[in-house]
């Protein structure tokens, strides 16, 4: 075989690196894989597959090992074949430190990386948002056609350049969005990145980045809080204040559970959701015998909107039977499943309707070994932040004050049906 080092130096060439270096072994076992199926053949008829065999054996001995001892003594080098750990620290920062939103997605349109720029942009955390889509953070007109936008990139046709729109009233923020191809250090697949710009259109504005990277999007060990959080954790201690006296003045007037979730959901609406509906479950564990008794809903939703959310059946919205099935709390940032509150009489799903860009969903019961009383689910619609964990923290606690104002179960027959309260005007 005089004729394998001069193939062997081609491959030098043209091959080198461990994805090519596996691209030639996957074909190789192909091979091999093809050649095993010889057995069957007449023993007259194996003669001409001997020889492939022997060719193969021999492209193992002066191709493939051979490669496989260069691959291993360059990685065992001191940075051979491998990034500097202090570039990789200096481009780490200013990818996070760019005064533009930056996301690193995969072809399919996930999260790897996303820099601070384009966590205030979307009003979500870096760590949140990392292994999810990023077309739920547009408006659904835009999803498919970034969806598209990013395969194509990644299958190497090119970089482009496309407006998509945040979700929000009218036409919401417009963006323009720049993607271009680059292969991640150490790695075999191709990433997309992607960079987000306002057009001017919409009223979309990001805050350049000011602080290091903190994870989970808290403050800094032993930092300050700014006058941003303080005046927050001021608003949130006024509506369980508020709450408080509410539930109290039901509480004086003895008024029933109905009443009670109508006083409650009043404090709520608006201030701390778009949309604040409640759900009764007489029997604990069955979805099917809840009942809505109150659906306040925005101005703009107002009619029909309001009306079909306020005669759903609570069983055909999967997140409430889940929560007086299994008594647990569901905080979602740009929803995956637009299912995930079921559709309307159109068969429209209501999250997609209603353009909810975060909800909670908490279960009523004054403690965990107590029965599921029933659900108090809160929406936030358009280009209204989403809502955070320090806000779910107090709606679970706002809804066990609710359970608590709402009474023991009655041990009778379930309550009596009750039309929805609705917002007014609707």
């Amino acid at each position: 075989m005089p004729t394998m080092p001069l193939i062997r130096a081609g491959y030098g060439v043209r091959m080198s690196g461990a994805q090519e270096y596996s691209a030639e072994l996957t074909d190789f076992r192909r091979r091999v894989a093809e050649l095993q199926t010889a057995r069957a053949l007449p023993s007259h008829e194996r003669l001409s597959v001997l020889d492939a065999a022997l060719i193969e054996l021999q492209h193992v001995a002066d191709v493939l090992w051979p490669w496989y001892e260069e691959l291993a003594a360059a990685a065992r080098v001191p940075g051979g074949g491998r990034a500097d750990p202090r570039e990789q620290q200096l481009l780490r920062a200013l990818f996070q430190r760019l005064p533009i939103a930056a996301v690193l997605l995969d072809r399919d349109c996930v999260v790897r990386r996303m820099n601070f720029s384009a966590t205030e942009l979307f009003q979500t955390r870096a760590g949140y948002a990392t292994g999810r889509p990023l077309t739920d953070s547009l408006r659904p007109d835009g999803r498919a056609v970034l969806r598209s936008q990013v395969a194509a990139v990644a299958r190497g046709e090119g970089g482009r350049s496309l407006v998509v729109h945040l979700p929000g009233p009218g036409s919401g923020g417009a963006l323009r969005v720049t993607l271009t191809a680059l292969r991640p250090p150490g790695e075999s697949h191709t990433a997309v990145l992607v960079t987000f710009q306002p057009t001017g259109e919409g009223a979309v504005t990001v805050a350049a980045p000011t602080a290091p990277d903190r994870a989970a999007g808290g403050r800094l060990p032993g930092a300050r809080p700014g006058l941003d959080a303080v005046t927050r954790h001021a608003e949130l201690l006024d509506l369980v204040d508020d709450m408080a006296t509410a539930l109290l003045d039901a509480a004086l007037a003895d008024s029933g559970p109905e009443a009670v979730l109508g006083r409650a959901a009043a404090v709520l609406h608006g201030r701390f959701a778009d949309w604040v509906i409640a759900d009764l479950c007489p029997d604990p564990g069955r979805p099917e015998t809840a009942r809505r008794v109150v659906a306040l809903a925005p101005p703009e939703a107002a009619g029909d909107r309001a009306a079909s959310v306020a005669g759903q059946d609570p069983a055909d919205a999967p997140l409430v039977a889940e929560a007086i099935r299994d008594g647990v709390s569901a905080l979602r940032v740009q929803p995956h499943a637009p299912d995930a509150f079921g559709r309307d009489a159109s068969s429209a799903p209501i999250l997609i309707r209603e353009e909810v860009t975060s909800l909670l969903c908490v279960p009523l019961r004054a403690s965990p070994s107590e029965p599921v009383r029933g659900v108090l689910t809160l929406f936030r619609t358009g280009g209204r932040g989403a809502f955070e964990m320090a806000e779910a923290g107090v709606a679970d606690r706002v809804c066990r004050h609710i359970a608590v104002a709402m009474g023991p179960p009655s041990p009778h027959a379930p309550e009596p049906a009750a039309e929805p309260a609705a917002a007014p005007g609707s």
